[in-house]
């Protein structure tokens, strides 16, 4: 599967290497300090440019928010996709699918709590990366499904988009973050026993 293309709002020259520099202090002043307390202002004084220099870069502070939102859904779903593709059988891709999302959404918004409140945002105010991001799980599980179709695994009478759809919101309180975050007691388990719940569902 092609790596999504996550849209951000960035200004300049896209490989500049000035645009890595901010990104990497801004991930580095968001994990210390929080997102929501941190000001553009911090963040120039912490690299050592002015504001109107970062200004050049980037639009708002948030531009630079879905710029290292998207690095981090490009991790998970990179992980994903690593996950299914390792798998020979398509109920064995969607366990994999199940399990995979969970463990690398948990280690992202658990681990790294202050990130977290970068997730929070992108989920709340539904950033353009956030949706890409949901659009590409959606197309894999899609994929999955319709693999698992042709090799005879699943059953065909119920629309392939309705059943994607319905997978999908079985798996989104595990990748949404602020949905996840009144999962925790439960991610353990949850993978297997949905995952095993829905393969039964798409029994032939």
């Amino acid at each position: 599967m092609t790596a999504t293309p996550y849209p951000v709002s960035a200004r300049g020259p896209a490989d500049h290497d000035v645009r890595d520099q901010i990104v990497a202090a801004a991930t580095e002043h968001f994990s210390r300090y929080g997102y929501e307390k941190t000001a553009v202002s911090d963040l120039a004084k912490a690299i050592g440019f002015s504001k109107a220099y970062i200004y050049k870069f980037f639009e708002s502070k948030q531009a630079i928010g879905e710029m290292i939102c998207a690095n981090c859904l490009r991790e998970i779903e990179a992980e994903v996709n690593a996950a299914v593709a390792d798998a020979d059988s398509p109920p064995e891709k969607l366990r994999r699918l199940f399990r995979a999302l969970t463990e690398a959404s948990l280690r992202l918004f658990s681990h790294e709590r202050k990130l977290y409140e970068i997730a929070a945002s992108a989920a709340t105010e539904r950033w353009q990366a956030v949706i890409a991001y949901e659009e590409s799980i959606r197309k894999l599980l899609r994929e999955v499904l319709q693999q698992g179709r042709e090799s005879g695994d699943f059953e065909r009478k119920t629309p392939l988009d309705e059943t994607t759809m319905s997978i999908y919101l079985v798996l989104r309180p595990y990748m949404n973050p602020l949905l996840l975050q009144h999962s925790f007691d439960h991610t353990e388990s949850a993978p297997g026993l949905l995952s095993s719940l829905v393969l039964r569902s798409l029994s032939p």
